[in-house]
């Protein structure tokens, strides 16, 4: 997948840019605050309809203005995910948004508007790696099910299905759990089979996403930290203990005392080890580093395997922390040919000199300065 051009309009604190863009490497230099990582999100916007980093829709329209614009001119479009339908291909693709303040997003591919966002996630496959990605090892189990979603739904429109399905079921059974009538036993018996049912299935699709991203993530690993440390990830869910409607049931009365659903795969979590102890305990800053670094280059791997669709690589400001060993092991991979477009930012003009004098490939770089983006 490759994205040729990118409009914005009124995106953060971009005012107005069109970038024609590199098929291989697009670096963009700044000091910090100037709009580098915004341009990154605004690609990463027109992937997921929703940014990176802002969960209100409203707080990505720049200030004091009233609308926002974005748009992308994309090609060699390769298949979609395994349960959508198949389409042509060989087209350019043109995917926009407009949104106004107050007022819903409107989401179009080719001109035609969505009916429903879900229908486009997965048509442009992206990983971004930037520092908030640090939340993964920090963080609570939310973060790390999150990335587990984040991938499986861009190959499964299924999943996605059963994932909402189980979180409206896990809403209303905690409504009726908080609720200070005893809830009726038939319903919500029906809400914790709707849980079990979906919740089987979803555990079943990250349990194998976690099976197939272990060895990639062990390789990367290996390589960038020059195999100084072993690392592991150790997925843990409730279906684990038996039929998840039994574990779901039976301690109810529990769940009825504090007002909220204790089990079911909405606790799942992807444990980060190494050498055999949780990493946010263990790890050094590099180290946690190196972790996230690949363990979002396993997940871009895992994508372009399951799709056929070579995913865009986001990387903001990565090389932060890290040994110049280990600089140098990621500006050798992401150098080479086993990935396709790619957008950089960094402040730092020498890391980006590193990976341009290494590769062969075509490259771009955009120097920004207050929310302005120039050649």
């Amino acid at each position: 997948m490759i994205l040729e051009k990118l409009s914005l309009i009124n995106y953060k604190n971009i005012a107005e840019t069109t970038l024609a863009l590199s098929p291989k490497m697009n670096c963009f230099i700044g000091r910090n605050g100037a709009g580098k990582t915004n341009v990154l999100d605004a690609v990463y916007f027109l992937s997921f309809c929703h940014s990176a980093s802002n969960p209100v829709d409203s707080q990505v329209i720049r200030h004091g203005q009233e609308f926002l614009m974005l748009e992308g001119t994309y090609s060699a479009v390769g298949p979609l995910a395994p349960d959508q339908q198949p389409a042509a291909n060989s087209q350019p693709l043109l995917i926009s948004c407009g949104m106004k303040r107050g007022q819903k997003k409107h989401f179009k591919r080719n001109k035609k508007e969505y009916k429903r966002l879900s229908e486009h996630i997965g048509l442009i496959p992206i990983v971004m790696v930037s520092p908030d990605d640090n939340t993964l090892i920090a963080g609570g189990s939310e973060e790390r099910r999150r990335l587990m979603d984040v991938t499986i739904a861009q190959t499964s429109h299924q999943y996605m299905d059963a994932l909402s399905r189980y979180n409206k079921a896990l809403m209303q059974r905690n409504t009726l759990l908080k609720q200070d009538a005893e809830p009726d036993p038939d319903i919500i018996s029906l809400f914790e089979e709707q849980m079990a049912d979906t919740g089987t299935f979803i555990y079943q699709q990250r349990a194998a996403f976690a099976e197939r991203l272990t060895p990639l993530f062990r390789h990367y690993y290996e390589r960038i930290s020059g195999g100084c440390e072993q690392v592991s990830l150790n997925y843990v869910s409730h279906c684990q203990r038996g039929p998840l409607l039994d574990v779901i049931q039976r301690d109810r009365w529990k769940d009825r005392a504090i007002g909220y659903s204790l089990h079911g795969i909405h606790r799942d979590d992807l444990e980060i080890m190494l050498d055999g102890h949780l990493m946010r305990r263990e790890g050094s800053q590099g180290q946690q580093k190196t972790f996230v670094i690949s363990l979002k280059l396993a997940q871009f791997e895992l994508l372009k395997q399951a799709l056929n669709n070579t995913p865009i690589l986001l990387l903001d400001d990565i090389f932060d922390k890290l040994d110049s060993n280990r600089v140098e092991q990621i500006v050798s991979l992401v150098s080479g040919d086993a990935f396709g477009q790619i957008f950089i930012t960094d402040t730092n003009r020498e890391h980006l000199d590193k990976i341009l004098s290494a590769t062969s490939h075509d490259y771009k770089i955009f120097v920004v300065s207050e929310g302005e983006v120039g050649n």
